[in-house]
């Protein structure tokens, strides 16, 4: 029993600098990277509800990893993989499909000025209109690179090669000048 006791106390100790590490980072992180992950949800296509419940849980999933003991050398990447697959699961469980969030959801608008408003919601329509025209793996290979991704961590995060990543942002570019210059 005292050994039991001794073990116990052992690994309270082992693990409370861990514990204590980790809840840090993973609010750090949290705090850095809530509403990203958020919206990225939205634009996979869950409800706002499911979205901020599947936020929580990546937020959860990377505090047990961390406090495993296990390595993430890029956290950011690793929670929008996180954040893709636990999307794509609950998607997938859905029956009926619902609909892309609309971007003015997605995007923040922080003008006062009512002309410089309106101009900006005509743009921001044109947007959406030329967005929802992509592709899904090109609308989400372009929020991802928007919000600072490189190839690589796109392709990682969405489990593709480099080269398609590059090719869907090519095409996607691409067709979004020729829509927003038409």
């Amino acid at each position: 029993m005292t050994l039991r006791l001794l073990q116990r106390n052992a690994d309270t100790v082992r693990d409370e600098p861990t514990t204590s590490s980790s809840e840090e980072t993973v609010a750090r992180l949290f705090e850095e990277a809530r509403d990203d992950v958020y919206r990225y949800l939205l634009l996979l296509g869950l409800p706002p509800a499911q979205a901020q419940d599947a936020t929580q849980e990546v937020f959860l999933r990377l505090y047990v990893v961390l406090r495993r003991g296990e390595r993430v050398d890029n956290p950011r990447a690793w929670i929008f993989r996180v954040a893709h697959n636990h999307g794509s699961t609950i998607r997938s469980r859905e029956s009926s499909l619902v609909a892309l969030e609309p971007l003015e959801t997605v995007l923040h608008d922080s003008q006062e000025d009512p002309e410089t408003k309106m101009i900006d919601q005509e743009r921001l329509a044109r947007l959406h209109q030329a967005v929802s025209g992509l592709s899904r793996q090109q609308q989400i290979c372009l929020y991802l690179r928007a919000e600072g991704f490189r190839y690589r961590e796109i392709a990682k995060i969405l489990d593709i090669s480099d080269s398609t990543v590059c090719e869907f942002l090519r095409r996607a570019i691409g067709r979004l000048r020729k829509e927003m210059h038409a």
